[in-house]
């Protein structure tokens, strides 16, 4: 007997990309092709993940999607957010400090900032704020794609004054239109008493699709989904963080350990040992090897088999390490992993591989740092790649460290001149002079594996097919918004069944007091 209210197939899905795609087309970009910026529209074209996106939101309702699409794509060149840069914002909105991304909650999702009370209501620089929410989030986009956010209104010390339910309605419209699947939860810290009123509006705004991830917490409960490391002190946390512009704030990226001991300093006398270390037996390829679909990304990864590990490896650094089976396709460098690392608590889950190939013509120097240096071994973290091949980097977790989702990998990249030489003291030199435009960047995310309960109830069946179901996050989550959606009209019948009551009740109780006091008339007038 098949299963009621099943999450549609992937193949399903892909079907309704490719009709959401061909329909817009048709319907919306044909008659007038200066509607839209052309970069959004060729995104949409080739990103699957951008059109899986508004489909799942709209819980794979095609005209929804549609609606959403047109709206999001007129938004974009209204506010022109594929141009907008720091020079586009007025220098004072940096400076205050009321809106900022910095550190991540228990999930490992960047938290996004607004301090309440740094914002007055001003209708003069409206539009002006609009732009500057627009370049935090885009800018976002653009560094990690694909990763949710959780918004976090620091409502202390704020009053009346500070309530602009415009600004508010723009905010969650941010989310819920023009970035869909981007919101991970939106914590209210402290909201005072006299916002209730105005919360109940901000909670019909959001839709059945939001309302769950909307969270309202006291001092007391918000460590419940951030660690005290990422909250400030005035919220019991120990994060020492001081917002400050220019320059804006950005994930602490570090020289990583190296099997030979931190890459930090990079002077003469560190550099020749660590450069005979971590250039050993490093020079094997995996160009080959690497598949990847041309428009979706896969976050699986498949083990390598001894043999593969083996060969070519004297010192068996690789052995033991998983291949990464998705790419991301750099202006200079290919990189594998394309988004994630991931770690478990097995032995065999404490190292990962990142294999770079320079797809330039050029040699290119690359470094590798990360935002938790203590924990992780890489190597090399600091070296080039000639054209035409590939560099494997194993990353390792060392000591009783336990990779965390709030870690990150940043890889550097920029195109060498033939004279320039690979020593890394030459290579330090090199990263002093290179201007900042010339420098790829990409980050990687961790990935912290589960692992199995030794009760499990599965059975051999149920655990290959949780195995070979590369889609269960996304149909879990399909599931659970159309799962909030029907509670949500629950709620809202419930809710009129009371208010129906409580009337019956008052009427009733209006009845009673009129017939008792038509008794009494009625006895009074009889005596």
């Amino acid at each position: 007997m098949a299963e009621v209210g099943l999450p549609e197939s992937q193949q399903k899905i892909e079907n309704k990309i490719e009709e959401t795609r061909q329909r817009f087309k048709n319907e919306y970009v044909q008659d007038s092709s200066d509607k839209y910026d052309s970069r959004d529209v060729d995104r949409l074209m080739k990103d699957d993940s951008l059109v899986e996106g508004y489909l799942a939101w709209r819980m794979n309702v095609v005209e929804d999607a549609l609606k959403m699409i047109d709206e999001s794509l007129l938004w974009r060149k209204e506010y022109t957010v594929n141009d907008l840069s720091e020079s586009c914002i007025p220098k004072w909105m940096f400076e205050t400090g009321a809106v900022f991304l910095h550190g991540y909650d228990k999930e490992g999702n960047k938290l996004f900032w607004f301090k309440v009370k740094l914002h007055l209501k001003d209708a003069k620089t409206f539009q002006d704020k609009k732009k500057y929410v627009a370049f935090w989030l885009e800018s976002y986009a653009k560094r990690e794609p694909g990763m949710p956010l959780t918004v976090v209104f620091d409502m202390s010390e704020s009053g009346i004054s500070n309530i602009d339910m415009e600004f508010v309605k723009y905010i969650i419209s941010c989310f819920k239109v023009y970035y869909p699947k981007f919101l991970s939860k939106m914590i209210m810290y402290e909201m005072p008493w006299i916002m209730n009123a105005a919360w109940k509006i901000v909670k019909t705004w959001l839709g059945p699709e939001a309302i769950s991830k909307l969270k309202f917490v006291s001092k007391s409960e918000i460590q419940g989904f951030i660690d005290p490391e990422y909250l400030p002190p005035h919220m019991g946390g120990t994060d020492s963080f001081k917002y400050t512009y220019p320059p804006l704030p950005d994930d602490d990226f570090q020289s990583p350990v190296c099997e030979n001991g931190p890459i930090v300093s990079e002077d003469e006398s560190e550099c020749k040992d660590a450069e005979m270390d971590c250039k050993e037996s490093l020079e094997s390829s995996f160009n080959s090897e690497v598949a990847t679909k041309p428009r979706k990304v896969n976050f699986s990864e498949d083990s390598l088999k001894p043999d593969d590990l083996d060969k070519g490896d004297g010192c068996g650094r690789l052995k033991g390490v998983r291949r990464p089976v998705t790419t991301f396709k750099g202006t200079l460098l290919h990189i594998s992993p394309a988004e994630e690392l991931s770690f478990g608590s097995k032995d065999t889950e404490k190292k990962c591989l990142i294999i770079l190939s320079n797809v330039t013509k050029h040699q290119v120097a690359f470094k590798v740092r990360t935002t938790a240096p203590e924990k992780y071994r890489v190597k090399p973290s600091n070296s080039s790649c000639e054209p035409g091949t590939s560099m494997d980097i194993v990353v390792s977790l060392h000591g009783g460290f336990q990779a965390s989702p709030q870690d990150r990998f940043l890889v550097m990249a920029a195109e060498m001149e033939q004279s320039s030489g690979a020593a890394l003291t030459e290579l330090a030199q090199f990263w002093k002079e290179v201007p900042k435009a010339k420098v790829m960047e990409h980050r990687l995310r961790c990935l912290v594996l589960e692992s199995p309960k030794p009760n499990s109830i599965l059975s051999p069946g149920s655990e290959s097919t949780l195995a070979s179901g590369t889609n269960g996050h996304q149909d879990l989550h399909t599931t659970l918004v159309r799962v909030m959606a029907i509670n949500s009209r629950l709620e809202q019948k419930l809710d009129m069944c009371l208010w129906i009551q409580k009337l019956l009740m008052t009427l009733v109780s209006f009845l009673m007091v009129f017939s008792f006091s038509t008794m009494y008339l009625m006895w009074t007038s009889y005596s």
